[in-house]
């Protein structure tokens, strides 16, 4: 009778051991902000977007710097010309002051826009790679282990090397 409780007790003992196991959830991390910086489309976007934003750069320059032209040239006629007309570059250098800090805004916007045009397929592929992998290897959770994500210990597997892998690189 004693081993017959002592054997239903190990038993029980066993499947809620078991259970325990297969209760927990397997994690892995990946460090994607690595993972983004490593593919070569993003090196090729980047350097897409750099080239755009230094097309708008150009323009703004240029702009402002007919400003300040216009302003100098302004402020020396200032004395030898009438009110009325004072006052009419007044007005014109503050519409061309709107205009630059229009076109300013819009280029930023612009700029953004393209970075998440260009960007969107990228991070898909990533996303992607980064379930297939995390499949095939049998994780149910993968964080991001990156800076400022909120993984505040990344001791798991990481999954960098065979995403990479992978994605061909």
């Amino acid at each position: 009778m004693k081993q017959v409780k002592s054997l239903l007790i190990a038993a029980l003992l066993f499947v809620g051991m078991s259970q325990t196991v297969a209760a927990q959830a397997k994690v892995a991390h990946i460090n994607v902000s690595d993972l983004m910086s490593a593919m070569p489309e993003m090196k090729a976007a980047n350097a897409q977007l750099e080239k755009l934003g230094k097309t708008y750069d150009t323009e703004y320059n240029t702009m402002v710097e007919e400003f300040r032209t216009k302003i100098k040239k302004y402020d020396a006629e200032a004395s030898t010309v009438t009110d009325a007309v004072n006052d009419t570059r007044q007005t014109e250098v503050q519409e061309m002051r709107g205009r630059i800090e229009q076109y300013q805004q819009t280029a930023s916007k612009e700029l953004q826009a393209k970075q998440e045009e260009i960007f969107k397929p990228i991070i898909e592929k990533a996303r992607k790679s980064i379930q297939k992998v995390a499949k095939a290897k049998g994780f149910q959770y993968v964080l991001d282990s990156s800076i400022g994500s909120g993984v505040l210990l990344a001791d798991g597997p990481d999954l960098l090397v065979d995403v990479k892998k992978d994605l061909g690189f």
